[in-house]
């Protein structure tokens, strides 16, 4: 039996909002500022608007058979033996994405709050949960986002406003002073970083309940959490300095750092830790998600939730074959997976969409 579940409007934006925001309040004011130094904020926007056509691209896309998800269309389109193929490629990229994130929660943990701690066991830890959301549907852990998405709310906001006393407005002083193309290079990699990786929701997009009013919700979520990023960014450079903000790994954990409200209120970095691993914690299951429920698909099993301890263990190996340390993972991350992320999420779904319009409108039977 494949996915029998649905989830209402509200948890799919939910779900867009939290893996929007996914690893990104972690790693993607340092990767922007890198590029576009105290332009990060305009490239970041840049970015978002970027995404959002992209977002449109999918909907548009899931519109032309809202029953079917990303495997099922692609044997519709392009036959058994490509579509399989193809479906074979989306699947290992949302294998190799969900590992990446979990490397990317061992490399934090390991370097900034527990060093002594073998990385292994933070995975297996992590990948316990995973595996038990999995098993438990999709509509369980879409009312798990419900759950925890207010809190989110609440600390990220008062995470904005106890930093508003360390702005310092001349820190995002000169703009364009980079020209144009830096600014042009950081759009890329903001947007690959969050809105871009959302064509996994191809594979939940069919279990929605409501699907002709998916475009707002879709659009409603991906813009709410581009616009948290932007805030977050712009706080980076505003309070640390495009130079900190680039060399520093973990920016907003820095950030968290400087919080000192009446001298009482000091060091709270580990609500910060505690936002990031919800909303990066919804974007591994949403890519594992993906992984197992096409693989399943592909392989015309009746069931996906048998695979997600099997599939976890590739998760896990892959997490640690991915880079041999985290200097290696952070140069792939900045220079090779913005293309990565463009292909899948731009390329092959324009391929798509072109080989139906050359099939139903001008091909079609008469």
């Amino acid at each position: 039996m494949q996915e029998n579940g649905r989830i209402s409007l509200r948890q799919f934006s939910i779900l867009v909002i939290l893996f929007t925001v996914g690893d990104s309040i972690l790693v993607l004011p340092s990767a922007t500022a890198f590029e576009a130094k105290e332009d990060a904020w305009i490239s970041t926007i840049m970015g978002v608007g970027f995404g959002l056509l992209v977002v449109c691209l999918f909907t548009v896309i899931a519109r032309l058979n809202p029953e079917m998800n990303l495997v099922q269309f692609n044997n519709k389109i392009l036959g058994k033996t490509l579509g399989t193929v193809l479906s074979l490629l989306f699947v290992f990229y949302f294998l190799l994405c969900a590992a990446a994130n979990v490397r990317e929660i061992g490399d934090f943990m390991t370097t900034q709050s527990m060093p002594e701690t073998p990385i292994q066991a933070i995975h297996i830890i992590f990948l316990c949960i995973i595996v038990m959301a999995i098993r438990l549907g999709l509509e369980t852990f879409a009312r798990a986002g419900e759950i925890f998405f207010p809190g989110f709310v609440l600390f990220f906001i008062l995470f904005i406003l106890f930093l508003l006393p360390q702005v310092h407005f001349e820190n995002i002083q000169p703009v364009l002073g980079e020209g144009f193309i830096p600014i042009l290079r950081g759009s890329i990699t903001s947007s690959t970083f969050s809105i871009v990786q959302l064509v996994v929701f191809f594979m939940i997009m069919p279990y929605v309940n409501q699907p002709k009013h998916i475009l707002k919700s879709f659009t409603t979520g991906a813009l709410i959490g581009g616009i948290a990023l932007i805030l977050l960014i712009l706080l980076s450079i505003l309070v640390l300095g495009a130079d900190a903000t680039a060399s520093n790994m973990y920016p907003s954990y820095a950030l968290a750092k400087k919080i000192s409200i009446g001298k009482f209120l000091e060091r709270i970095e580990a609500i910060l830790s505690l936002m990031w691993f919800v909303t990066i914690f919804f974007k591994i299951i949403l890519f594992f998600y993906g992984f197992t429920l096409g693989l399943s698909q592909i392989f015309k099993l009746k069931e996906y939730k048998v695979l997600a301890f099997p599939c976890a263990i590739f998760v896990m190996v892959l997490s640690l074959c991915i880079a041999p340390n985290i200097t290696y993972y952070n140069n792939a991350i900045m220079w090779y997976w913005p293309f990565l992320d463009l292909t899948y999420s731009v390329l092959f779904p324009l391929l798509l969409l072109g080989v139906y319009v050359l099939r139903m409108k001008v091909f079609k039977p008469r």
